[in-house]
């Protein structure tokens, strides 16, 4: 069993006072004011073999524009939960490191500690690896995929509505973008890479996405809420078998 002691779990989920291929998650950029943390109302249910108190982190979230249910915590390998881990490493605390590898995100802290994130990442063909920043934030953004994406997969027509930049999807719970949105540029260039949300919890920990960095909803929300724009990001080569 996972195990997290009270200062742990209360500083992870919010209480104490005081997330060349074209990618597919093109999207809105927006504001990039730091939030404040949301406070889960309904508690997810917690198989037996996970911590209890990730009940509460993974509960439904309260306070936003669109219902963020309860995560089915059965449904996702317990290792790919929010934990906060000894990670050594010469990026300076305020650093986001991405393994793909190990299928995790890492937002550094001081002492050589890091808040550790399960996420999904790019299949086969999809992979990217390099240095970027947060060029800008946005909550429930629209999404934009790509020609290249709906010419891989028409299915995806059917859903476009006419939107403000463009053919898309709206902002909301049937987006694939999720809640947030964080907008990676390499200089004054958008590499269209973005760390979000998912509406497929589940498939946090595998590779399946188009290139993006995909987040469950919960923990995109505590992540946008602590990173400001400028944040770099590094992510690290995949392993190579």
């Amino acid at each position: 069993m996972l195990e997290l002691n009270r200062r742990t779990f209360l500083r992870n989920t919010g209480v104490l006072s005081g997330a060349l291929v074209l990618a597919a998650c093109s999207g809105t950029q927006g504001s990039g004011e730091l939030e404040p943390v949301r406070i889960t109302q309904t508690p997810a249910v917690v198989p037996p073999d996970v911590d209890p108190q990730y009940a509460l982190m993974y509960g439904s979230v309260d306070g936003e524009r669109f219902p963020i249910p309860a995560v089915d915590l059965a449904k996702i390998n317990p290792q790919f939960l929010r934990s906060e881990v000894a990670h050594p490493t010469p990026e300076p605390p305020g650093t986001i490191v991405v393994d793909p590898a190990g299928h995790y995100l890492y937002f550094t802290e001081p002492n050589g500690m890091a808040t550790r994130y399960g996420v999904g990442v790019g299949k086969q063909g999809f992979e990217w690896t390099g240095v970027a920043t947060i060029n800008s934030k946005q909550e429930w953004p629209d999404w934009y995929p790509p020609s290249e994406m709906i010419e891989r997969r028409p299915d995806i027509e059917p859903q476009l509505v006419d939107l403000q930049s463009g053919r898309g999807v709206p902002g909301g719970p049937r987006n694939p973008i999720g809640a947030r949105g964080l907008y990676l540029w390499q200089g004054n260039v958008d590499t269209l890479f973005r760390i979000h949300g998912t509406t497929e919890p589940h498939t946090i920990g595998t590779s399946v996405s188009s290139g993006c960095i995909r987040m469950i909803n919960q923990d995109v929300i505590h992540l946008y809420d602590r990173v400001p724009v400028g944040t770099q990001v590094k992510v690290l080569p995949a392993r190579t078998v």
